[in-house]
């Protein structure tokens, strides 16, 4: 038989997986370090079980005791599995940047969550590496990990990472590409890579509003931003940071991020978290200027399982300006209409009476109202032509709307994009949206303009 003694055997050992949409005219093969495979969805598995086990070697660890970490959520689950599996018990402390399905996650492991504000400043004491050190302190058979600064964070990845890339890549991979956080993985693989192939380009991708590429070019730590990707970029130099290792760091923006995360998983099918498009970003940015002999490794770092509540959620990328990166279609701005007053299509029976018609368009707010019978369009009603007509005659209020309504508002299919229905809307005030044979939604002027990043 063919097992694992615990669920901490299946940690490391990922496969590489070559991308195949999103290098079209790149000439260097690329391939994704599928770290999301691990265990526990993330990269953070193999430095989860690293530095737990040198803790119990080291007799800081004792049976019965409490693991204290900060993180922002990955490293935290890797290191709740060695926990779950051994017996001891886990305190983590996050910002609340991070999404809930990590908070959930954690819990769900048997962990304990403490979340604090993200704004606190790094010599604050609601800072969360601040709140997790004084929860060690106070906590008796307690050990916070700290994996900015254990040395096993960048050991595990130079033990297992670095040669497994090595290995898979027969020794061929040219450039290696990971996130900058704690500085564990791209120290540690770095290092080693470095070592067996010396002219390997390491580079580094992290947000626009981290210190690390100021830091890196001039010496300087500039006052960090803030930036919506997660468990990259910091804004401080962690110790796990050797710079001696990186070649080169490159800025990517929170759009870019998102936008390639998203396209990694309807283009390539590989699910993934922001701080993966922020590294895929930088692949493919440096794999254009290369030849078909290099071969570019970077690190998949986790699961979209992790974010859809977050850069996953069209509703969320909406509410952040974001939208705009991707075709953005009418079926989209039909289903992201949130306000819970108004349903997504209010029309109204030839049959009925204007006056009704009326109190409808009152009710809703509303300047148009399709005129629909058996889910078809038959007419539409405009406020201001059907005042007009009503102060002429009325006695019209009484009246079926078949009387007064007119033609009906253009049918469009929901894909197509908002270009498209903007070319619609100059010669008529809405348009209906069609899914599938049936009307579902009305698009107006005002809804293509607030669509607008």
């Amino acid at each position: 038989m063919i097992y694992a003694e615990n669920i901490l055997g299946l940690i490391g050992k990922t496969p590489l997986v070559k991308l195949n949409k999103l290098t079209k005219g790149i000439k260097a093969l690329v391939l994704a370090k599928m770290e999301s495979l691990n265990p526990g969805g993330s990269v953070k598995d193999r430095i989860g079980i690293s530095m737990i086990d040198a803790a119990e070697r080291e007799g800081r660890l004792r049976p019965g005791g409490t693991v204290v970490e900060a993180t922002s959520g990955n490293t935290g689950i890797g290191i709740a599995l060695v926990c779950a599996v051994r017996g001891y018990k886990a305190v983590f402390v996050m910002t609340d940047k991070c999404s809930v399905e990590k908070v959930r996650y954690l819990k769900a492991l048997g962990s304990d969550v403490v979340v604090v504000p993200v704004s606190a400043k790094p010599d604050s004491p609601d800072h969360y590496v601040n709140t997790a050190r004084r929860i060690a302190k106070e906590t008796p058979n307690s050990i916070f990990v700290f994996q900015y600064g254990n040395p096993f964070n960048p050991e595990a990845h130079y033990r297992t990472t670095g040669p497994e890339i090595w290995e898979q890549t027969e020794g061929r991979v040219t450039h290696f590409v990971a996130g900058v956080g704690t500085g564990g993985t791209i120290s540690g693989a770095g290092r080693y890579l470095k070592e067996v192939k010396p002219d390997i380009k390491v580079i580094g991708a992290d947000p626009y509003g981290s210190v690390f590429k100021t830091f890196k070019e001039a010496g300087k730590l500039m006052e960090a931003t803030p930036y919506l990707v997660e468990g990259i970029g910091q804004e401080i130099i962690p110790e796990n940071v050797h710079m001696k290792y990186i070649d080169r760091i490159i800025n990517v923006t929170d759009r870019d991020s998102f936008h390639i995360a998203r396209r990694l998983g309807r283009e390539e099918g590989i699910f993934c978290g922001g701080s993966t498009g922020t590294i895929a970003w930088a692949a493919l940015q440096v794999a254009r200027d290369l030849d078909k002999d290099d071969v570019v490794v970077f690190i998949v770092c986790d699961t979209g399982e992790r974010y859809l509540s977050k850069f996953l959620s069209d509703e969320w990328m909406k509410e952040k300006r974001m939208l705009g990166v991707e075709k953005i279609t009418v079926g989209l701005l039909n289903q992201l209409k949130q306000d819970e007053a108004t349903p997504r299509l209010v029309s109204v029976g030839p049959e009925r009476q204007v006056g009704e018609a009326l109190q409808m368009m009152n009710s809703y707010g509303l300047s148009q109202l399709p005129v629909i019978e058996e889910g078809k369009s038959v007419g539409s009603l405009r406020e201001g032509r059907l005042m007009g007509k009503l102060l002429a005659n009325r006695d019209l209020v009484q009246a079926p709307v078949s009387e007064v309504m007119e033609k009906g508002f253009p049918i469009v299919n929901e894909d197509i994009g908002v270009e498209t229905a903007a070319k619609y809307l100059k010669n008529s005030p809405a348009i209906l949206v069609e899914e599938y044979g049936r009307i579902v939604g009305i698009i107006t002027r005002y809804d293509v303009l607030d669509a607008q990043p």
